[in-house]
């Protein structure tokens, strides 16, 4: 089976941009991506979008010049850039194709005016419980145990908006502090607006081809992918953790890691900031519990023992749900390359990204996608 690396990345800024349609955006994060891999022609692609009309990828591709290959869009909820990824990769590693492009894009500022509408056919979402109030009741159960307080909680907004302050493509950034955080508009008791991702529009790729030893390939050392199990309600922990926990065990297992703290650094799947705290526990990150303590002493922020989500994250770069986890690996890229400027971690070697879809009632989750890195 043959190694993959990622030859190319590329982004289009992230924001509410209803000005810009898709083949725009699109545009922005394939120039980037196939100037910074070498312009050589891909043999397929895989597109990962949620909300976007029949067609999309054959449309916003055919602008670009890039027809007559395969083409195949994938839906995988948040998680369907990575699902993207890691479908790309196999076709590599496999042998099925030489070089790939991955690709996500949303603009959800024209599809939804606020919130995105929870699903009719769902008991949860004809109740109306949409993925706020869902991990609302997460944190509420953390508080609740001890597990994380309301100020700990904030720590992880205060952090990641200051990370996002050296990321000129975020679509939010600021220094707030841990008041102004529990001061912001209540949306999901406990969870307040600056602890919620926004609506956002963006696209980002990735190319991908047999790993040659060049000075900038960053290879994919290991990688998986799963869905949730049926959600029963006998697991102690608190909606998603599971899945997230089962999906890196198995990337770590493919990456040849003794344990999580082999990480350098880490983005992570931050739609709300108890999202961020549970997942760097699940995958191991950081010791059961002790989640919202590393957040709030700065063990998890730029310049920490661990830093997560230096972009800013879902919650200050923006959550185009297609394009999020494409833009987690982006950031990951430049980072092992060196190249993440005033947020570069420094000796960054090795690198995770892991996305988490949710969403379908009965279901610990949609999908959880893990993907680690190592730098050149």
């Amino acid at each position: 089976m043959t190694q993959v690396a990622v030859h190319g990345v590329g982004t289009s800024p992230f924001g509410r941009q209803p000005e810009r349609d898709l083949i725009d955006l699109t545009a922005d994060a394939v120039g980037e991506a196939l100037a910074d891999a070498g312009d050589e022609p891909v043999d397929a692609v895989w597109v990962g979008t949620v909300f976007a009309p029949p067609g999309t990828a054959q449309r916003v591709l055919r602008a670009l010049g890039i027809t007559g290959i395969p083409i195949i869009t994938v839906e995988n909820a948040c998680a369907s850039g990575t699902t993207a990824f890691v479908e790309a990769h196999e076709s590599v590693r496999t042998g099925r194709y030489g070089r790939v492009l991955a690709l996500g894009v949303e603009q959800l500022s024209t599809a939804f005016g606020g919130a995105i509408t929870p699903e009719p056919s769902d008991p949860e979402g004809r109740a109306g419980l949409a993925l706020p109030a869902l991990y609302a009741m997460a944190a509420a159960r953390y508080l609740h145990l001890g597990l994380a307080t309301a100020e700990q909680l904030a720590a992880v907004s205060v952090k990641n908006h200051a990370h996002a302050l050296h990321n000129p493509r975020a679509q939010y950034a600021g220094r707030f502090s841990i008041a102004d955080v529990l001061a912001s508009r209540m949306i999901a008791d406990p969870l307040t607006l600056l602890q919620c991702c926004p609506i956002s529009d963006g696209a980002a790729a990735a190319v991908l081809a047999p790993a040659t030893g060049g000075a900038r390939e960053v290879g994919v050392r290991g990688l998986a992918l799963r869905s949730g199990l049926p959600w029963n309600h006998r697991s102690p922990h608190v909606w998603g953790h599971d899945l997230v926990r089962d999906t890196a065990v198995e990337a770590f297992a493919a990456a040849g890691l003794a344990a999580a703290t082999d990480i350098d650094v880490a983005e992570v799947h931050d739609a709300f900031t108890i999202g961020e705290i549970v997942t760097t526990e699940a995958i191991g990150l950081v010791a059961p519990g002790e989640g919202g303590k590393a957040a709030a002493a700065g063990v998890t922020a730029l310049g920490g023992a661990l830093p997560v989500n230096p972009s800013g994250g879902l919650l200050s770069r923006g959550h185009p749900l297609g394009a999020t986890g494409l833009a987690q690996l982006a950031e990951i890229t430049w980072q092992l390359r060196g190249d993440a400027g005033g947020r570069q971690v420094d000796g960054a070697r090795i690198g995770l990204v892991e996305t988490m879809g949710g969403g379908v009632s009965g279901l610990d989750g949609n999908a959880c996608a893990v993907v680690v890195l190592e730098a050149p």
